[in-house]
């Protein structure tokens, strides 16, 4: 009696330095996840911004570019009119200075001369004020074109700016998950040796026993601790151990921070073999969740608070051995703790 109550004392004096490590520890994660997640959600709003400038500015850039298109379309047209009004216009002035010779040497000519002479006067005079009209036209389409060419270089000014900016905020955002890579990979390590020696602190409080063992980052159970075979009262002597967990639950539910919202997730599983007709459970998954509230609630009559219990069902969809025998089948029928976040 005096070794096992030495060896409970030893086992906790480790835990309030166990406690202290572990709150640092998840609140240092909380803390650069809360950075990481703030910063990413900034960084994001950013980027989704500059990608909708882009786009705007590209939808601008090509719809000026196809007015550009259609003023030099135009442009051409009018020019190609005007070609052809000044050949008209060439030879209307050669026609009359050709009647304008006639009538002259004619001494005045005939009245059907004169009237011929005014008629072409008269052309002429229209195909110059149309060429008038087209070279103004003209004029008019090169000042818009030369707006438009500075307006799409103004635009591709700003999509050059705009570039830049997202690609320094992807580069930002890159170095940021590095950083944060880096810092969380450190984390894990130094919770893996917390949970190691947690694990061996909490197997000295309740000592060294074939049927109790760390598997990954859970302490594990067998049911046969508990349990009698398909049944989901705890024995006295599974009381007796749950009594050891909590005490060390009600010493731990006072270290760790009020701000950080730990549980204690019992886990029940079963074996693949069905039950007895005569069960009062219709399932190995009744079974297997009526085995982890009995440990919830015996540990709730023991003063821990339930806010920081949780009971879960697996019935036999999780084992751990997928053999057939009766030592495989053992080691299915086991209850789970597992200290975490909520």
């Amino acid at each position: 009696m005096a070794l096992a109550r030495s060896r409970r004392d030893s086992g906790m004096n480790y835990w309030p330095g166990f406690v202290d490590a572990l709150s640092t520890l998840v609140l240092s994660i909380i803390f650069l996840l809360t950075v990481f997640m703030v910063a990413q959600f900034y960084l994001s709003q950013e980027v989704a911004g500059k990608d909708t400038a882009l786009a705007r500015l590209n939808a601008q850039i090509a719809r000026l570019s196809d007015l550009l298109s259609l003023e030099r379309t135009g442009k051409a047209g009018l020019e190609d009119e005007i070609a052809q009004l000044r050949a008209s216009l060439t030879a209307a002035e050669g026609e009359r200075e050709r009647l304008r010779g006639a009538a002259e040497g004619a001494q005045n000519g005939s009245d059907a001369g004169k009237a011929e002479a005014g008629r072409l006067n008269s052309q002429l005079d229209v195909e110059k004020a149309a060429t008038t009209r087209a070279l103004a036209q003209i004029e008019i389409l090169n000042q818009q074109i030369g707006a438009l060419r500075r307006q799409i270089a103004a635009l591709e000014t700003a999509l050059g700016a705009s570039e830049e900016k997202s690609k320094e905020a992807q580069l930002h955002i890159a170095d940021l998950g590095q950083r944060l890579n880096v810092a969380l990979a450190q984390r894990v390590q130094e919770l893996s040796r917390y949970r190691s020696d947690f694990f061996g602190k909490l197997r000295d409080i309740l000592g060294n026993r074939p049927d109790i063992r760390v598997v990954g980052d859970r302490f594990v159970f067998q049911s046969e601790v508990f349990f009698d075979s398909a049944q989901a009262a705890l024995r006295p002597e599974g009381r007796a151990e749950l009594d050891k967990l909590a005490t060390a639950l009600l010493e731990l539910e006072k270290q760790i921070p009020p701000e950080i919202n730990w549980v204690l997730r019992v886990d029940g599983h079963t074996d693949t073999r069905a039950l007895s007709p005569t069960s009062p459970f219709k399932s190995n998954w009744d079974l297997s969740a009526a085995r982890a509230i009995s440990v919830v609630q015996y540990l709730i009559s023991k003063g821990v608070p339930p806010q920081r219990l949780v009971a879960a069902g697996f019935g036999e969809f999780q084992p751990i051995d997928a053999g057939t025998t009766d030592e495989a089948f053992s080691r299915n029928r086991r209850i789970e703790l597992k200290l975490t976040e909520k």
